[in-house]
C-alpha cells in the first residue's frame, strides 16, 4: 500500500467543489444562519442526501471549508516562496503569516464565525498547533528575549477575536490587515 488516497471519481469531484462553492456563496449572501443543508443542496445542484454521505453534517461541512484554506496556508508556510515560506528572515516570515492569515480570516469572515461556534473538529487542534508553533519559531528567532509563546498567542487572538470579526463585517478589512501588520510590527520593532 503506498499511501496516496484513492482517486475521486470526476462526478464525485465535481459535485464536492459544487457543494463547498455553494456553501461559500451562501456563507457570503446570508451568514452562517443562512447556510442549510436544503439551501446548499438547491444552490449546488445535488440531493440533500449527497451532501450528508460526503461531509456528515453542517459542521463537518463548514469545517471541509475552513480547512481548505488551513491546509492551503500551511502549504504556502511550509514549501511556498518567501517571504511567507522558507528563505525570508524570521521578521518579514512573520510579518507575511499574519498577512495572510488575517486576509484568510476576513475573506470569510462568516464561515470563521460559523466554525468558532461548532464543537472543535479532530483536526482543529492540529492547525491551531501549527499556527501556534510556527509563530513561536520566528518570534523565537526575531525576537529572543520574548516570552515566544505567549505573545505568539496574544498576536493571533487580535486576528480572530470579536474585534476583528466586528471589523471585516463592517467591510473594514484594510484596516484590520493595516492594524495587525502594526501590531506585529511593534512587537518586532521594540526588540
Amino acid at each position: 500500500m503506498t499511501g496516496r488516497r484513492p482517486t475521486e471519481r470526476a462526478d464525485a469531484a465535481r459535485n464536492r467543489r459544487a457543494i463547498l462553492d455553494a456553501t461559500a456563496a451562501l456563507l457570503a449572501e446570508h451568514g452562517a444562519a443562512g447556510v442549510t443543508m436544503e439551501r446548499v443542496a438547491a444552490a449546488a445542484g445535488v440531493g440533500k442526501g449527497t451532501i450528508f454521505h460526503r461531509f456528515g453534517s453542517r459542521s463537518g461541512l463548514l469545517y471541509e471549508l475552513v480547512a481548505e484554506g488551513a491546509i492551503a496556508l500551511m502549504a504556502a508556510v511550509t514549501e511556498g516562496p518567501p517571504p511567507l515560506g522558507p528563505g525570508a528572515p524570521a521578521a518579514d516570515r512573520l510579518l507575511a503569516f499574519f498577512d495572510a492569515i488575517t486576509r484568510l480570516f476576513t475573506d470569510d469572515v462568516e464561515l470563521i464565525a460559523a466554525y468558532q461556534a461548532m464543537p472543535p473538529h479532530p483536526r482543529s487542534a492540529e492547525f491551531h498547533a501549527f499556527w501556534a508553533e510556527h509563530i513561536a519559531s520566528l518570534l523565537r528567532e526575531a525576537r529572543p528575549d520574548i516570552d515566544a509563546e505567549a505573545v505568539g498567542a496574544l498576536l493571533l487572538s487580535a486576528v480572530g477575536g470579536e474585534a476583528g470579526q466586528r471589523m471585516a463585517r463592517a467591510g473594514e478589512a484594510e484596516r484590520l490587515r493595516a492594524a495587525v501588520r502594526e501590531l506585529v510590527g511593534s512587537v518586532l520593532r521594540a526588540g
